[in-house]
């Protein structure tokens, strides 16, 4: 019996180290993870128990993402394992301004892309289940992923749990139209919706208003954010809608904060400045805090705090996975101090 059930890929991630490029790379630090199964590790951490489900291949780089993910507390007894396929790679290229950072995928023909309908046996995976969470990465995958998608979010509703989904779209794995034509029938079975003012824009055309300086950096004021978290409760019926607002002037130097509308009113937060370590999987920490916060304290007010805190505190630590504690996040939202701890 779990608090929290997530379904998605993971793969290997792989980087240059000291600001490399690929082409110059002698070495690749080694890392694992994926939008659902970060979001597994971020619930365990602050306390929660959590499964992953996805479909993986025998092979040891299989075995190596087990080994990651169980030492991150997560429990991997649902885990479909596959005869064939692969487990799909990616490549980060740390940047610094005036050069972004950029993601090479090498994930085609993953073991989970190949998923069938029936493979998992949700009713027993979602016995007890408090929450569900995946993304729009996952139906991204193939035709089939998507059905097991809905076939999950299906399950997850039948089974009583709360639904959470991060819209989280790839523009390297499928097309605005193709995202909108999917997603948009899965969004029944959705209860909150976590997602950004820009894949709101591409996938369901619903946008912030804002204006756009020379440089290109797009200022957006909270109030627009606010009224695209209210039209898409309005087209939806979401329970609750939770938008991340980012700011990033330069590579390393970001705000950070977020909104959600539920229940007729709009919860805010503090707007953290952030020196970022590494902001790869800052969403999906926000989905885990938020996803803490409403479950420990019953309201979506500190679901946005913890949220919002914990993610910051993730861009702060390299890799995929948030190893910032619950002891942290708390200190955080009373005011720590940037002070040595002694």
């Amino acid at each position: 019996m779990f608090d929290v059930v997530t379904f998605g890929e993971a793969m290997i991630r792989l980087s240059p180290p000291h600001f490399q490029r690929l082409e110059q790379a002698n070495s690749l630090d080694v890392q694992v993870g994926g939008g659902e199964l970060n979001v597994a590790v971020g619930v365990a951490r602050l306390g929660l128990k959590s499964t992953w489900v996805s479909r993986l291949p025998k092979n040891p780089l299989a075995h190596l993402m087990e080994n990651r993910v169980r030492q991150a507390g997560v429990d991997t007894s649902n885990l479909v394992w596959a005869g064939g396929g692969r487990l799909g790679l990616y490549f980060v290229e740390f940047g610094a301004a005036p050069r972004a950072s950029s993601v090479l995928y090498d994930r085609a023909h993953s073991a989970i892309s190949a998923i069938q309908p029936g493979e998992v046996d949700w009713k027993k995976v979602f016995d007890g289940a408090q929450w569900f969470h995946t993304s729009g990465i996952t139906p991204a995958l193939s035709d089939s992923a998507a059905e097991v998608t809905r076939e999950a979010l299906q399950a997850a509703k039948a089974a009583g749990a709360t639904v959470s989904y991060d819209l989280n779209y790839r523009g390297k794995l499928w097309t605005p139209e193709k995202a909108q034509a999917v997603q948009e029938s899965l969004m029944e079975w959705v209860d909150v919706l976590i997602t950004t003012e820009e894949d709101t824009g591409v996938v369901f055309k619903i946008k912030a208003e804002g204006k756009t300086d020379d440089r290109g950096f797009k200022q957006i004021s909270i109030e627009s954010y606010k009224e695209a978290a209210r039209r898409l409760q309005e087209k939806f019926r979401f329970k609750a809608v939770a938008i991340t607002l980012r700011e990033n002037p330069l590579v390393w130097r970001n705000t950070w904060t977020a909104i959600c509308y539920a229940e007729g009113k709009f919860y805010e937060d503090a707007k953290y400045e952030l020196e970022i370590v590494d902001r790869v999987g800052g969403g999906d920490s926000f989905s885990a805090g938020f996803i803490y916060g409403y479950l420990a304290k019953k309201s979506y007010d500190a679901a946005v705090r913890y949220g919002n805190a914990f993610s910051a505190l993730k861009q702060t630590n390299p890799g995929d996975f948030n190893w910032a504690t619950l002891e942290e996040v708390e200190k955080l939202l009373k005011g720590a101090s940037l002070r040595v701890a002694r």
